[in-house]
């Protein structure tokens, strides 16, 4: 059993090792990490005395403490040369999923046959590019969740590079349309459809839509609204679709303006399909802003629920698969990288909804 100290001392370096290739080298606070294992201060204080004297971070009196971008890239660890390397790069916008996911990775790729590697893009070109870069040919395989996959990316060299090592690749949520890599990814089109009929059979024709532009997963999603809409005799209106883009999730204030704005735009809207988690979050502050609550004002549903208090929030919503994805992922890179042939097959994978109705729309035929 690993003593407390070491936990919290292992926890950073796994922070640290996932954040080398973006410029967050802020590590958590000694409050966060005493609130989170439930250490005392002493505790957390001897691991990061330990990190300190090994060099890879700095305490700045009054700032909190930073690790060293440099120091870190020149000392990545070589893994056990008999086990399996495969890395995973996450986009890092919703934790929820992330986390879930890649204990569902771990769930198959165990430590004791495979060293995962995980690296964080912020949903960034640029940290796209370091991270494919690092991919050397010690590793096996990468699993990636692509950076702005609905629009032009300018890192399909590197891709092309991976592919030519013969280093397994295989993404999820979002993949680069015309690659032949395999992909595990949801069924938008039949979850916005099962979202939709929930809105529809209580009386909904004024829906309202939120959706990612520069995301797969984004377009998908409008594409299945607008199927509903049409399908379901609701109104078509332009007006009643937003678009966002996924830097616009970073700045929640800026965020929460455009979405009350939005809103104020179109009166009549009953209800509103959200895209995502993230999103829904600053969509209940606005509509609380408003003075407006859910159900009665506004019905609202939700792609990819990735929090665990679904059935206590009681948001009508796809729940995201995190960990179950988590797990394919792993067995799918495990089955690549035995198989010689592999680029001859498709390793792709497709995830039906699973929706839960909860209490977050409104009857309008009983009202």
């Amino acid at each position: 059993m690993a003593k407390k100290y070491e936990i919290v001392y292992n926890y950073i370096r796994d922070y640290i090792d996932s954040n080398k290739f973006t410029k967050r080298n802020k590590i958590p606070s000694e409050n966060f990490l005493c609130q989170k294992f439930h250490f005392s201060r002493e505790t957390v204080r001897k691991a990061l005395a330990k990190l300190e004297e090994e060099g890879w971070i700095q305490t700045r009196q009054g700032s909190g403490s930073f690790f060293n971008i440099p120091f870190a890239l020149l000392n990545i660890e070589d893994s056990d040369k008999f086990k399996k390397k495969i890395g995973v790069i996450v986009q890092g916008q919703d934790v929820n999923a992330n986390t879930s996911l890649i204990q569902g990775i771990k769930s198959v790729l165990t430590e004791d046959t495979v060293t995962l590697r995980v690296m964080l893009t912020d949903n960034k070109f640029a940290n796209e590019r370091k991270c494919l870069n690092s991919i050397t040919t010690d590793y096996d395989g990468v699993i990636i969740d692509g950076v702005k996959a609905s629009i032009m990316n300018p890192n399909m060299d590197c891709y092309t590079r991976l592919y030519q090592q013969d280093i397994r690749v295989i993404f999820y949520n979002n993949f680069y349309s015309g690659s032949d890599f395999p992909k595990i990814i949801h069924n938008e089109a039949l979850c916005a459809d099962r979202l939709f009929e929930i809105l529809a059979r209580n009386g909904h024709r004024n829906i309202a839509g939120i959706f990612v532009f520069d995301n797969y997963q984004g377009v998908e999603k409008y594409k299945g609204y607008i199927a509903s809409v049409i399908k379901y005799g609701a109104v078509f209106e332009d007006k009643f679709v937003k678009w966002v883009i996924s830097d616009d999730m970073a700045d929640k204030k800026q965020l929460y303006k455009t979405l009350y704005k939005f809103l104020k735009t179109i009166p009549s809207c009953t209800a509103i399909v959200c895209a995502n988690y993230m999103l829904l979050d600053i969509l209940q502050h606005v509509i609380i802003g408003m003075g407006k609550k859910v159900p009665d004002d506004y019905s609202v549903v939700c792609f990819d629920y990735s929090g665990t208090d679904w059935q206590q929030i009681g948001i009508t919503s796809s729940v995201h698969p995190g960990f179950q994805m988590g797990a394919e992922l792993g067995k799918r890179m495990l089955q690549m990288i035995a198989d010689p042939d592999y680029k001859k097959k498709d390793y792709s994978y497709v995830f039906e909804p699973v929706i839960y109705e909860g209490r977050s729309v409104k009857n309008l035929l009983n009202s």
